[in-house]
């Protein structure tokens, strides 16, 4: 076990939220719930995606990518927060802990970078509708679908080899309710400048180079829709980009702290509240904006959902 952990520990210690017994119980059942409407939400939309000819277009390719990816993440992060509920300190092996964390970052880079997609193909489809269905035909956005996980799967990588040669000596509390890479850091007994530069160089990549995508596109599109000459004709354009607008947001104002300046949230126990939002909040709400702000999407879905109740299936002769 030495060998694998890089030192003297074998096993890291989670250090859950400390309350009072009925508030645990309470935000448990809480967070349940969410955990649970969470993966009914995400499930349903990939489905209805996946399963309606209408849909399968580039826009809503990327939207069954995207719940695709908030169904793995919630299930990567989630159930760590539950056990943080049910008992206050929760042991994870070394191989355990870096397995957590290479996920967790790589899922979190690949929305960044889908997110930043997202948003490019709303530039299309709004700065350049005629010549939209030449400039994102199926087999680009296939790609640049394919793209997004790959950056962010290899920089989760990249982070990992760095981390994973670090050797940990004690103590070995981590005061998160999951493996992460600031905690870690700050449990290292090695030389750690090397690692913190790369997970910051590539914080830096992975989400402020796709929030500046999305930030001049969006700059295009209001550009666009301001010259539009009719209020009904600018706000049915921008309806077609509220949703991601929103989506892009949330996730950035709750992600872009915690990844830009790792080394700061094992300092104070408010970054774990952090964590929440974008672990539990952000996926819960992303599929309600998107079927809120989307009439494609709300009809797709209760065809999908109430279909057999309103349409008698077919008689045989």
């Amino acid at each position: 076990m030495g060998n694998w952990s890089r030192g003297h520990i074998a096993e890291f210690v989670l250090v859950g939220f400390p309350t009072s017994p009925p508030l645990q119980c309470l935000l448990f059942v809480l967070f349940l719930a969410i955990y649970l409407l969470t993966l009914l939400e995400n499930a349903l939309i990939v489905s209805t995606v996946w399963l309606t000819p209408s849909l399968h277009r580039p826009m809503y390719f990327f939207l069954g990518h995207l719940s695709f990816l908030e169904l793995w993440y919630i299930n990567v992060t989630v159930p760590r927060l539950l056990g943080a509920f049910l008992t206050q300190e929760r042991r994870v092996s070394y191989v355990g802990c870096m397995t957590q964390l290479y996920f967790f970052v790589a899922l979190a880079c690949t929305e960044c970078v889908l997110l930043a997609v997202m948003a490019y193909d709303r530039y299309l489809a709004i700065c350049e509708p005629l010549r939209y269905p030449s400039l994102m035909p199926s087999s680009l956005a296939i790609r640049l679908a394919v793209s997004s996980w790959g950056s962010g799967f290899l920089s989760s990588m990249m982070k990992l080899l760095f981390i994973s040669r670090l050797s940990y000596c004690g103590p070995n509390v981590i005061n998160h309710f999951f493996c992460d890479i600031s905690p870690l850091l700050n449990l290292t007994c090695s030389d750690k400048e090397q690692a913190e530069l790369v997970d910051f160089l590539l914080a830096l990549v992975m989400i402020l180079l796709p929030l500046l995508a999305v930030v001049s596109s969006y700059a295009a599109i209001m550009a666009a829709i301001l010259r539009i000459p009719t209020a009904q004709g600018r706000r049915k354009a921008f309806s077609t980009c509220a949703s991601h607008l929103a989506v892009v947001v949330i996730y950035y104002s709750s992600t872009l702290f915690t990844y830009a300046r790792p080394q700061a949230m094992y300092t104070f126990d408010h970054n774990k509240v952090i964590s929440v939002l974008y672990t539990v909040i952000v996926p819960f709400l992303n599929p309600a904006i998107y079927c809120l702000r989307n009439k494609e999407v709300k009809d797709a879905l209760r065809k999908s959902v109430l279909g057999r109740c309103h349409y008698p299936r077919d008689v045989p002769d």
